[in-house]
């Protein structure tokens, strides 16, 4: 058991520091969702009267949106270790499969994690209303955001061969999420068909249940909310599942079939 735990704590420790020795990365993975927040939501602002103040909408929705899909593109750490021939050398070590998966997305789970606190942090700079108690219920589902974006980016990055593919491929991947669940619009009034994707999208229920912690007890909550937080975290909780275990048998098998 203390070996499983040390590889798997090895393994993710070695993502974080990969991080935080870039200095590029961490500033590009920044920049773009405070753009997002700051130009488009102050735009919206103004135009838009649904009840609620629109531009902390988006900061909620942009914030979910990051740590997911950072978690989820950070899986691209396969493809390179891959490419490097470092997978071959953890296959060797006498540590279960899932132990290698489960460290590749919990270290890029605390990338995607810092970068929220980070969000966060620059959302009480800025002046946007966000009491204490609403960073403690959102902590939560951040965390729970990250896990849930890597899972999915595994079984996503272990059918790719290398990462220029992941690259080019991975935008259309993400791109219909961005729109069908809420990082942005309101989707309560979808047509039938769309409203159909959107309930396939992961990444609705990520946002969603975000959206249910922050904007708990207050009353745009029902105006905003689409499921109760049971629900989405049922549902989060299902897909990480069943993401880490396809993930890994993809994994496992493309590492063998080389």
């Amino acid at each position: 058991m203390m070996t499983e735990i040390n590889a798997f704590a090895a393994i993710a420790y070695r993502d974080l520091l990969k991080f935080l020795r870039d200095r590029p990365r961490i500033i590009g993975t920044l920049v773009f969702p405070l753009i997002f927040i700051v130009i488009l939501g102050g735009a919206f602002k103004e135009m838009v009267t649904l009840g609620y103040d629109f531009q902390v909408y988006i900061f909620t929705g942009i914030l979910a949106q990051t740590v997911w899909q950072s978690s989820a593109m950070g899986l691209v750490s396969l493809i390179e270790d891959r490419e490097n021939d470092f997978s071959q050398t953890i296959f060797v070590a006498p540590i279960r499969r899932t132990t290698i998966a489960l460290g590749k997305i919990f270290g890029e789970s605390l990338v995607s994690m810092a970068q929220g606190i980070a969000i966060l942090l620059f959302g009480l700079l800025i002046g946007f209303p966000i009491s204490f108690d609403q960073i403690l219920r959102t902590l939560p589902m951040l965390a729970v955001a990250c896990l849930a974006g890597g899972a999915v980016g595994l079984v996503f990055m272990a059918n790719l061969k290398s990462q220029r593919a992941a690259n080019q491929i991975f935008p259309f991947f993400i791109l219909p999420q961005f729109f069908l669940a809420g990082v942005l619009n309101p989707i309560d009034d979808l047509p039938r068909y769309l409203d159909i994707a959107s309930r396939l999208m992961p990444l609705r229920y990520v946002i969603d249940g975000l959206r249910s912690a922050f904007y708990a007890g207050m009353p745009e909550r029902d105006l905003i909310v689409q499921a109760s937080g049971a629900t989405n975290l049922l549902v989060n909780a299902v897909v990480f599942g069943l993401c880490l275990v396809v993930g890994t048998m993809m994994f496992v098998r493309r590492e063998r079939n080389r």
